[in-house]
């Protein structure tokens, strides 16, 4: 019996198992939630099964800080210059609420990856590292969940803007703790000009941002170049126009923009005026998504990477990474797509950044 074979028998195995539980009445939410869980993962293992496994080889980089250490990889991306950039939760606070867990690194080119600087030190948007990109003028932005900003700087380190506020710390303290107030909504609809726990950026020929938001909101905010908030689409839930946690995002030059649906294991596919297009799935849950001159791809937090033909948006392959590393989730956090076939990833169970080439 050959290995494709024998995963699709064990998907529906799996499959079965779940519809069982499904179709007792009596289930507990729990048993519930496994047997979704399940279920998809009968789904996507069946998908694999169909697809070629691509080889490739795998590159941990020599990131070293003086007398620091790198901490989770949240967020990764280069410069035109080849440096690298890692946004990462390490730092001497702690938590997101009046700590800190978010410094933001620069290392030089390949092949050394000399420690350059920290950017941003101190800076009080840094509370919970989620993503790191570059636009097409240099400027580093950086996406924090803790502390619901994004925040934009000049290749030089200058900043540029500042969008969304942190939530005062004496707030979150007098409403939740000394007066006992609760959460009663738990996926708000978002209002312009804030931030819920956001997560990644990208940007259009025009210097458009499209920023999904995220944890909290379930949406994606486009953002003009003057820095005037211009448009969100978006709520809670599985249907159009619906997200459960917008993790990852990328654009092309032919106008799209793919939006990583986690919760709901698909990438919805907008225009730059966030029309709906298209849905993508059979890649697992979407962490991190990058696109390519020819592909797609989608970086689950299992750590498998998925590849889409990015024209006819048909699904290529599949591989594995960072296995034998100590970990079984959060394997993937943020993927930069350096060519077609070469990307570099991030995590948030592992504490390193890997440069991947794909040989098929």
């Amino acid at each position: 019996m050959t290995i494709r074979k024998t995963a699709t028998m064990v998907a529906l195995l799996l499959l079965g198992t779940a519809l069982q539980v499904n179709a007792q009445g009596n289930a507990t939410p729990e048993q519930r939630a496994a047997a979704a869980a399940a279920a998809q993962a009968a789904k996507q293992a069946a998908v694999e099964a169909g697809l070629p496994k691509l080889q490739v080889t795998e590159q941990i980089l020599p990131l070293h800080i003086p007398g620091h250490t790198l901490g989770e990889t949240e967020g990764v991306s280069l410069n035109k210059a080849g440096h690298l950039f890692v946004y990462s939760r390490t730092g001497k606070g702690g938590s997101a609420r009046g700590g800190t867990a978010a410094e933001l690194f620069e290392f030089g080119p390949a092949p050394d990856y000399k420690f350059v600087k920290e950017w941003l030190p101190d800076a009080y948007s840094a509370s919970f590292a989620h993503s790191v990109r570059v636009d097409k003028d240099q400027n580093v932005w950086i996406v924090d969940e803790g502390s619901g900003m994004v925040v934009e700087s000049r290749p030089n380190g200058d900043l540029v803007r500042e969008y969304g506020r942190k939530t005062e710390a004496i707030d979150y303290l007098e409403s939740y703790l000394e007066r006992g107030e609760k959460v009663t909504d738990r996926h708000p609809v978002g209002t312009m000009g804030s931030f819920n726990r956001p997560t990644d950026i990208a940007w259009d020929p025009a210097g458009d941002s499209f920023v999904t938001d995220g944890y909290g909101n379930s949406r994606v905010v486009k953002i003009g170049p003057d820095g005037t908030w211009l448009k969100a689409v978006g709520t809670y839930g599985s249907g159009p126009n619906q997200f459960s946690t917008p993790h990852g995002l990328a654009t092309d030059a032919d106008g799209n923009v793919y939006v990583g649906d986690r919760g709901n294991n698909r990438i919805q596919i907008y225009d730059y005026n966030l029309h709906f297009k298209q849905t993508l799935t059979g890649m697992g849950a979407p962490w991190s998504v990058q696109a390519t001159p020819k592909y797609i791809y989608s970086g689950d937090g299992t750590g498998k990477i998925y590849r889409y033909d990015r024209a006819t948006r048909k699904e290529l392959g599949w591989f594995s990474t960072s296995a034998g590393m100590g970990q079984t989730g959060c394997m993937i956090h943020e993927l930069y797509a350096e060519s077609d076939n070469v990307l570099i990833r991030g995590a948030c169970s592992i504490w390193n950044v890997e440069r991947i080439t794909i040989k098929n």
